[in-house]
Order: structure tokens, then C-alpha cells, then sequence
């Protein structure tokens, strides 16, 4: 390029992210985090004049039983609802006598380093989607504390340097003596002791759905010579941790199902065991998949194990069962998913979510749903009618409801249309496709040809757009079409602002994902979640600043059959955010080392763009190249903003000046809140 920028910028204050994924998917999968240290400015508590569907959930597992004159695990859905964001809230609501509903909407840190905050009985403590944040440091359950939750939150980063900390006991959430614990959909991680101490006796605990990561004494059970407590442990991902995944002493009932235990090769850790059964603990261990462990599951000489339908892929050592245990089904009820889909179930399931946690901040209106059916039985026929129906300027959501079927056309949904959604009502997102075959080059009938952005199968131009569970395809053949000029072919094109795209497969070649806005001084943010990106040249581009969070990313091989491409090519403007894939997976059939992350598109060679592109915490094949950026239309790369941060896999690489990583202190300004700022996607 001939202008010559100065990267440094400054630091901007930080806005809480509160969004995520709502459920999870049963495909291959992913993951996600939130914003980074800091604490927001204070805001009073306001209690909601009534509790949000989720704060009625319940726990399952042992926590459901009842016992101990306590019956089931519900917190405090029958206090108020009130939500915080300073560390003085949280601690005056949580150390309360009376019920609350805790909800958590910011990043708060524990002063000082490593405070735990002494949870009273008939609490919840929740995450507002993903903007809820513990930092450095967490919660006590002492003696006799009971009915309490513990859910959607982050709680991180109380580590002080000391892998093997001997001297501080920092833990995420320590109960001792409690009972009646529900720990749920939590991201833990970096903590200077345990990420879960569940110690003295403390019983009828379920700990569901949590990401359990970068640590080393994990999730320890015990401390205790009664052999009288019950635990379920379901559904959990521990990730890159050492040892105690769980290490459980003297329980009684140990029901450990559906987990998913990885080491990941060649990092600087490397577990020490999986699963361990001590003292006299009876262990029943179901569904689960160990990837990579070292001694996946031991036992004392007095301890039993009883292991069933569990998958060891690449472990060694001890792998050990025994003895008898219990029937968990004498004590309550539940459903056991194929070990072999843990892995995608749990990358994909596990920590906050975005429909947990959201007080009603959004229009209460009731949705307007249409019904699109091919058959007949719904109130349309193709998707376009329905998008046509809805009236202009409508000021609250209206669903798109799109049975099951193949529905070749082209739809838009056009500025003056917002707060749509269109939703396959399928079991699967494969069960409802919208495909069309226009590619750049394609004649149009009125003369001339659609261009890139005119080719999109689904064209969204209206704000706070959502698209859920289904399909969006482009089935372009360019084999057959050599003799067009222009195989550029969109799927799915947005330029508009809050666009959310949650559980949805977009296909394509050349050009798939188009994320733009709708003027060049315009903001359009989107987020991609829980979805499936496919195609091989550029194929998510655009000016949007959008995040693919928790996403699979599929390269295909050209028409020909060769492997080369590009998967991101941003036209960011300046001072903007770009194109943030986080916590993703980029895989596909494809050569090795063929395939960069990304090039700078400078629009019609607008010097003035900066664009940029973060990859972050995702796993990247092989089929990424060493030098993973490359040069576009005469500008070069390193002009712009382009960067990785602690990604893994084979694809992935150590830094240098052709492969640039961001410092932590650099990351902390590059997650997902910094691209979303005050918007909070939430299903609706």
C-alpha cells in the first residue's frame, strides 16, 4: 500500500457482551468466551416485577433428590429478581437471608485477588448470557448452605504464576458441608486451586455442562473420612487440565456420565489422570469420551468402579473398573447421549448461553408467527411470501416459521422490514434449505448480471434479523459453468445491524458468507453461533464487524478438484472491528498447507480500509498454511490488521513475523464484547 498508517489505538472502555448460544447442537460443534477483565460502572440493582422463564429451572441428577428436608435444587426463584454489576452488589444480594435471583451483567473483579464471596441458602447466581464474569476469585458454600445455583457465568483468572500452587487457595467455587448445589453451563478456568472443591460431607450436587479448562487441580471431591455424599457430573468438558477430572474420595454415589476429558497433544499440559475413584467411593461412569488422557480412569484397591459404552480414543496408562457400585436410576432419571457425539455435543453445549440469564430487556410483545409450508399446510408456499407479508416498519418480531422441505428461491428481507426471524421448524438444520443457483456472472432477466452481492440466495438488508435451524445454500455450479465470467455465488448476504445467526449451515463455493452493512459509515454487527460455514475462496468477507463464535468452518476443494483458497477476506473500514472467529474449528477434505486465514480486500482498491481479522482459541487443521496470511489486489496484509491467538491443532503455529499472535494484554481487547458492544443477541 502506498499510505502508511500508525497501528496503536487507544484503549477504549470496555462493554459487556451478553450473548451466546441458547441449546445444544448434536453435530459437530464448538466453543466460547465473553469480555475481558474489568469491572462496569455501577449501576443500581432493579428487581424485575416478575422471575424470567429460566430462573424456574430446576436441577437434575442428584440435586433433584429429595433429602435433608430440602426438596430438588431451585435457588432463589422465589425471591426477587435483581441484577448487578459491581462487586458490593453481588456480595450484599448473595450473603442475603432471603431468596434472590442473582443475575450477573458485567465483568466483576474480586478485591482482593482470590476473595470468595460466602453464598447464603435459596440463591441464584446467574450470568446475563454471556456478559456475566467472575474475575480472580469466586464463591464459598459453607457448612449447612443449601438450594443454591450457580449458572452462565465466567468465573476466571485467580491464578498467580504457580502451576502447582501450594500456597493459595483460589478456587472458583468451594462448598464445604453444603448441600443441595446446582453448578451449571459455567465457563471455569485459571484459577490458583480448584475450579470446582466440593469438600466435608457436601451432598446432593449436580454439576452439568460446564467447560472446565487451562488448570491444574480441576474438580476434587472429599476431603472427608464419611463415605455420604452424592454427586452427578454430566455433560462436563475438562480441557487441557492436569489432574482431579474429578478426583473423588469416599462418596458415596458417584454417577459420572456424557463427559468429555481432552488433552490436547503437544501443549505444555498434560494430564496426569482422568477419572479417579478413591478411598471407598462407588463410581458408575457412563457415555463418556476420553481424548488423549494419560491413566483415563483409575481406582484404589477400595474404591469401584463400574464403567459402561465409555470411548478412549489416544489415551495410555491405567484404565482400570471394579467392584460394585449403585443403580443411579433407583435415585432419578435421565437419558444418555452416544458417547461417540460427546465431543461435538460438548464443544458446542457447554458454557453460558444466551437465553439464560436475559431479564427481559427486549420488547415484551408477543411474536406474530407465519407459517411457510410446501405443501400447503402453512399460510404460504415459499419463504419470500411470508417476508413479503409482514408489514413495513413493524416494530416487533415476527417468525418465519419454515417447515421442513427444500424451497428453491431467492428471498429478501428489505431495510424497511425489521425484527424478523425466519426458523426451520425441523429436528434438524438440514431439514429446511433455502437454495438457489445465481452466481455473479448470471444473466439477469431484465439485462446485465446480478454481481456479487446480487447473487445471495437470502438477502437480509433489516435490522435485528435472526435465522435459526435451517439451511442457506448457494448450489452454483461453476464445472458446469466454466464459460461464465464471475462464479462469484453468495449464500447468505447481510447489510444490516444485530443480525444473529444461531444453529444454521451456510453453503457455498466462492464468496458464501457476505457479513456488509449497509453504507460504508454504517455499523453492522453480526454473530454467528453454533453454525456451519462452508466453501473455499473468500468465502466470509464483507465490512460487517462480525464474530464466528463456537462455529464449524469447512474448506472444500475447488471444482477441479485442486485444494487452494482463502477463508476470510474483510473490507474493514477504519477504526471498526473486522472479522473475529472464536472458539471455532476449521476443518475440512482438503490438502495440507493449502488454505490461508485470511487477505486484506480493499474494495474497489479503497486505500482508506483497514481490514482485519482475529483468530482466536480455535482449532485449525492441517490444511492451514505456515504463513497463514497473504497479500490481496496490491495491498499487502501487513498493512492491516490481521492476528492469532493461542489457537491449537496441526494448523495451527508459533509466532512470528509471518504468523502475528496478540499478547494477552492485546486479546483482552479483541473478544467478543469488543465486537458487539451494547448489543445483546438474544433468542427471540
Amino acid at each position: 500500500m502506498s499510505e502508511t498508517r500508525s497501528k496503536a489505538r487507544p484503549r477504549r472502555r470496555r462493554i459487556p457482551l451478553a450473548a451466546s448460544v441458547p441449546l445444544a447442537l448434536t453435530a459437530v460443534g464448538v466453543m466460547a468466551y465473553g469480555n475481558a477483565p474489568g469491572v462496569s460502572a455501577a449501576t443500581p440493582p432493579a428487581a424485575a416485577a416478575a422471575a424470567p422463564a429460566w430462573a424456574a429451572d430446576v436441577a437434575d441428577g442428584f440435586a433433584s433428590v429429595n433429602a435433608l428436608g430440602q426438596n430438588g435444587t431451585y435457588g432463589g426463584r422465589d425471591g426477587k429478581t435483581v441484577t448487578v454489576t459491581t462487586l458490593a452488589d453481588l456480595e450484599k444480594y448473595a450473603t442475603a437471608t432471603e431468596p434472590y435471583v442473582i443475575v450477573v451483567a458485567a465483568a466483576i473483579t474480586m478485591n482482593p485477588v482470590g476473595k470468595e464471596i460466602k453464598v447464603a441458602s435459596d440463591k441464584t447466581i446467574v450470568g446475563q448470557g454471556t456478559s456475566g464474569q467472575i474475575v480472580g476469585g469466586g464463591f464459598f458454600l459453607g457448612q449447612g448452605v443449601h438450594n443454591v445455583i450457580i449458572r452462565n457465568l465466567t468465573i476466571r483468572d485467580s491464578y498467580q504464576g504457580v502451576w502447582n500452587d501450594k500456597d493459595n487457595d483460589f478456587d472458583a467455587i468451594q462448598m464445604d458441608g453444603a448441600h443441595h448445589v446446582w453448578i451449571d453451563h459455567n465457563d471455569l478456568r485459571r484459577m490458583a486451586d480448584g475450579l470446582i472443591d466440593s469438600r466435608k460431607d457436601t451432598t446432593y450436587v449436580t454439576v452439568s455442562w460446564n467447560k472446565l479448562s487451562d488448570n491444574n487441580k480441576t474438580f476434587g471431591i472429599g476431603w472427608t473420612e464419611n463415605v455420604t455424599s452424592a454427586l452427578t457430573i454430566h455433560h462436563n468438558w475438562f480441557r487441557e487440565t492436569e489432574q482431579r477430572n474429578p478426583s473423588t474420595d469416599n462418596v458415596a454415589q458417584a454417577h459420572l456420565y456424557n463427559n468429555y476429558l481432552e488433552d490436547v497433544a503437544g501443549t505444555s499440559i498434560n494430564s496426569s489422570y482422568g477419572n479417579y475413584s478413591r478411598g471407598s467411593t462407588k463410581m458408575v461412569l457412563e457415555n463418556s469420551y476420553f481424548q488423549g488422557m494419560k491413566n483415563p480412569v483409575q481406582k484404589d484397591s477400595t474404591a469401584s468402579v463400574v464403567q459402561r459404552g465409555n470411548v478412549f480414543s489416544g489415551t495410555s496408562g491405567r484404565n482400570e473398573s471394579g467392584g460394585t457400585a449403585f443403580d443411579p436410576k433407583a435415585y432419578y432419571s435421565y437419558t444418555l447421549d452416544n458417547a461417540a457425539d460427546v465431543p461435538a455435543l460438548l464443544r458446542s453445549g457447554t458454557g453460558p448461553r444466551s437465553a439464560i440469564g436475559v431479564t427481559g430487556t427486549m420488547s415484551t410483545a408477543a411474536a406474530t408467527t407465519l407459517t411457510v409450508a410446501k405443501d400447503g399446510s402453512g399460510q404460504y408456499s415459499t419463504v419470500q411470501q411470508a417476508v413479503d407479508a409482514v408489514p413495513a416498519g413493524n416494530g416487533s418480531r415476527v417468525v418465519i416459521a419454515v417447515k421442513p422441505g427444500t424451497y428453491r428461491e431467492t428471498v429478501k428481507v428489505p431495510s424497511n422490514k425489521p425484527h424478523v426471524t425466519i426458523q426451520g421448524t425441523g429436528a434438524s438444520r438440514k431439514d429446511t434449505v433455502i437454495t438457489y443457483d445465481n452466481a455473479a456472472g448470471t444473466p439477469k432477466p431484465g439485462g446485465g448480471t446480478y454481481g456479487t452481492s446480487g447473487s445471495a440466495t437470502v438477502a437480509v438488508e433489516a435490522d435485528d434479523f435472526q435465522a435459526r435451524n435451517l439451511t442457506i445454500n448457494n448450489d452454483f455450479d461453476e464445472a458446469r459453468n466454466q464459460s461464465l465470467s464471475g462464479h462469484q455465488a453468495v449464500a447468505l448476504r447481510t447489510a444490516a445491524d444485530k443480525v444473529f445467526l444461531d444453529g444454521i449451515i451456510v453453503n457455498g463455493d466462492q464468496d458464501t458468507l457476505l457479513l456488509d452493512t449497509a453504507s460504508k459509515d454504517r455499523l453492522g454487527r453480526v454473530f454467528v453461533t453454533n453454525s456451519y460455514v462452508t466453501g473455499n475462496v473468500d468465502f466470509i468477507f464483507g465490512r460487517a464487524s462480525a464474530v464466528i463464535d463456537r462455529s464449524v468452518i469447512t474448506l472444500k476443494k475447488r471444482w477441479d478438484g485442486s485444494s487452494a483458497g482463502y477463508i476470510t477476506a474483510p473490507s474493514t473500514a477504519a477504526g471498526r472491528k473486522g472479522i473475529l472467529i472464536n472458539r471455532s474449528t476449521v476443518n475440512g477434505d482438503v490438502s495440507a498447507g493449502t488454505f490461508y486465514l485470511g487477505r486484506p480486500w480493499h474494495a474497489g482498491g479503497d486505500a482508506s480500509l483497514d481490514p482485519q481479522t482475529t483468530v482466536r482459541e480455535s482449532t485449525l487443521s492441517s490444511a492451514v498454511r505456515s504463513a497463514p496470511w497473504t497479500d490481496m489486489g496490491g495491498f499487502s496484509w501487513r498493512d492491516d490488521r490481521f492476528a492469532e491467538y493461542k489457537n491449537t491443532g496441526p494448523g495451527s503455529g508459533s509466532a512470528s513475523g509471518d504468523r502475528p499472535h496478540l499478547s494477552d494484554a492485546q486479546a483482552a481487547d479483541q473478544e467478543v464484547g469488543d465486537w458487539l458492544g451494547d448489543w445483546t443477541p438474544t433468542a427471540s
